[in-house]
């Protein structure tokens, strides 16, 4: 038994709660029993609508306000801006993350819109993941928002079961970052992922051991991970539409229908995850991409809006201190087909300059008279940064452009992003 606002706990419910599901100590109605509370380590934090709550936070105006995270185009109507984030307020209404702003308006025409600021919302998981790290060194960060912990073995450490400690860091998360979030708290991964998202806002829920089974068998194939819109297709058309239908079926015959899908749909539909928590995967690639209002098809069109995602590109990479030789350039068409295009570098590099150059170069080729409605550009082969940008002997501005680069960075890091901007 656990109180989640003064942290009072005990292995007999009847010590911290009293008959109205009250806490003893404090009052509070916050209380969560559950037979297995201190003996599960495997947690999937859950930032609650993270971007509307950090805007919220230093915005106090907006509380209480249906608010919409995104970009909702040169009319104000949506365009073709997607949703980012959705408030709770906004949620009442139908919206939610990844739908069309034009369609969420609709929806909730009253609705605040305000532009990302992905740097601002950044910083703000970057502290929180300092907290995280005060508890365990098992942190998996899965997004801005999101992330699991291993507090395996942690209770000798921080004298308190991992409920509790997870308990306290929601209280300090709130208190001195001014957002909350949700926790799901498991054996297995995929398990707490589920959980989290089971009491939301300020949630905390609990699957054990015993009750996995039980818990999975009438919930949709789809809860599983790796089940996707095509796997489910599958399934449902083999007669398998609930978790419970799969585990009555043994391993072998999901493996002689399945295949290796068939192996892992036989352990997850038993509650089964053999990962563990990795503390940090290394990024494959930084990218940065932009879907336009209206289709663009002219060169120096595509050209302008490239110049502020190579900018994106760069700062990421300064800021996760990588550095990679290879540029990619990604389009989509107004029929929704997909390019990419890649150039290779002479060397490594981190700077939006040289980033730009070379996806302008390939730009060029591209750029025939076709209409887009997307154009991306990322960077990948990552490598470690002391082998970016070295001095170029043929290129005697090249060490110009870079001080330049530099110089500007300090300029934005000590005043804001739109403090200098480069003229193209």
């Amino acid at each position: 038994m656990l109180c989640r606002d003064c942290l009072a706990h005990d292995d007999v419910e009847d010590r911290v709660r009293d008959g109205q599901g009250r806490c003893r100590a404090c009052g509070s109605t916050r209380t969560l029993a559950h037979p297995e509370l201190f003996t599960l380590s495997i947690a999937h934090v859950d930032c609650d609508a993270f971007y509307a709550a950090i805007e919220v936070r230093d915005r106090p105006e907006l509380a209480g306000k249906p608010l919409l995270i995104g970009y909702a185009g040169p009319d104000g109507k949506g365009g073709r801006g997607v949703v980012a984030t959705a408030s709770y307020e906004a949620r009442r209404f139908g919206c939610h993350s990844a739908m069309p702003m034009a369609k969420a308006l609709k929806l909730c025409p009253q609705a605040v819109v305000l532009h990302p600021d992905i740097a601002k919302y950044a910083r703000v998981s970057d502290a929180i993941r300092e907290i995280f790290l005060s508890l365990t060194p098992l942190v998996e960060p899965l997004s801005l928002d999101e992330a699991y912990l291993d507090l395996a073995g942690t209770e000798a450490i921080h004298g308190r079961p991992p409920a509790v400690v997870l308990a306290e860091a929601a209280l300090r998360v709130e208190r001195e970052v001014g957002v909350s979030f949700s926790i799901g708290l498991s054996h297995a991964m995929f398990l707490a992922k589920i959980a989290s998202d089971l009491d939301k806002p300020r949630g905390f829920a609990v699957i054990g051991r015993e009750e996995t089974e039980r818990f999975l068998a009438g919930r949709p194939v789809t809860v599983l991970p790796g089940v996707g819109a095509r796997t489910a297709e599958r399934l449902w058309a083999a007669g398998f539409r609930t978790v419970g239908d799969l585990a009555r079926v043994s391993a072998t015959e999901l493996i002689r229908r399945f295949g290796a899908l068939g192996e892992d749909l036989a352990q997850r539909c038993r509650g089964e995850d053999p990962r563990r928590v990795v503390p940090e995967h290394d990024p494959k690639s930084v990218s940065a991409e932009t879907t336009f209002d209206v289709d663009l098809k002219t060169f120096v069109d595509l050209k302008h809006q490239l110049w502020p995602l190579c900018e994106k590109v760069s700062r990421r990479l300064k800021r996760e201190r990588v550095a990679g030789p290879t540029v990619v350039l990604k389009l989509k068409t107004s029929r929704f087909a997909l390019r990419t295009r890649r150039a290779r570098l002479a060397a490594p590099t981190q700077l939006a300059e040289t980033i730009w150059q070379a996806g302008v170069r390939l730009l060029e080729k591209e750029a025939t008279g076709e209409r887009f409605r997307l154009i991306g550009i990322g960077v990948t082969d990552l490598c470690s940064p002391e082998l970016a940008d070295p001095v170029d002997l043929a290129d005697p501005q090249a060490a110009r452009r870079s001080a330049a680069e530099r110089a500007i960075d300090a300029i934005r890091a000590k005043f804001g992003d739109d403090a200098i901007t480069k003229g193209r």
